[in-house]
C-alpha cells in the first residue's frame, strides 16, 4: 500500500455522516426513551465498563419492565445492526487513507506490525457485534443467559479498547502526516 491511499475523501465523509445519523437514531430513538422508561442508561453506553452485577441488575430491570425490554430489543435489531459495520468501514478506510503504519512512525516499523494495525477496525466490529449478541442472549430466557452475562462486560471492554487504539493511531497518523507535508 502506498502512502495516502486513493480512497476519496468524500467516501470517508459520507461514511462519517452515516455513522452520525445512525448514532443519532440510536440515541434519540432508543437510548433516551430507554433512560426515560427505566431511569437507567443502556449498558452499551458505559464507556468505563461494568461488571456482571450490572448485567444482573439490568436483567432484573428488564424482567420487570416489558416496555424497556422491547425498546432494547428493537435497538439491537435496528440501528445496532448497521452501526458497527459502518464504523468498522470508516475506521478501515481512514487507516487506508493515512497510509501504512511504517510511514506513521517516522521510521521503518516491522512489516507485520503495519499489517496487523489494519485488523484493529475489524476487532472493533467483531467486539461490537459480539456485545450486541451477548446482550440479546443475556437479557432473554435462554439457557446460555448466564454465560452471555459473563461475556458481555468483556466484549464491551474489548470494543472500547479497540476503538480507543484506533482513534489514537488515527490522530497520531494525521498529525505525523501533516507535519511531513509542512
Amino acid at each position: 500500500m502506498e502512502m495516502g491511499s486513493r480512497v476519496p475523501l468524500w467516501i470517508i465523509a459520507l461514511l462519517a455522516a452515516l455513522c452520525l445519523v445512525v448514532l443519532g437514531w440510536t440515541t434519540f430513538g432508543f437510548t433516551m426513551p430507554f433512560e426515560h422508561e427505566t431511569g437507567q442508561a443502556v449498558l452499551d453506553s458505559y464507556f468505563v465498563g461494568y461488571d456482571e452485577a450490572a448485567v444482573f441488575h439490568m436483567q432484573t430491570l428488564l424482567d420487570q419492565n416489558e416496555t424497556a425490554s422491547r425498546i432494547l430489543r428493537a435497538m439491537y435489531f435496528g440501528p445496532e445492526l448497521i452501526f458497527p459495520a459502518l464504523l468498522t468501514a470508516l475506521l478501515f478506510l481512514i487507516f487506508l487513507r493515512l497510509g501504512p503504519i511504517e510511514t506513521w512512525r517516522g521510521r521503518q516499523a516491522p512489516r507485520l506490525l503495519g499489517r496487523i494495525t489494519y485488523i484493529l477496525p475489524f476487532i472493533y466490529g467483531f467486539a461490537d457485534y459480539a456485545e450486541n449478541i451477548s446482550s440479546l442472549v443475556a437479557f432473554s430466557d435462554s439457557a446460555s443467559a448466564s454465560f452471555a452475562a459473563y461475556l458481555l462486560p468483556w466484549m464491551t471492554k474489548l470494543k472500547f479498547a479497540s476503538l480507543a487504539v484506533c482513534a489514537i493511531l488515527i490522530v497520531r497518523g494525521a498529525v505525523l502526516r501533516q507535519v511531513r507535508e509542512d
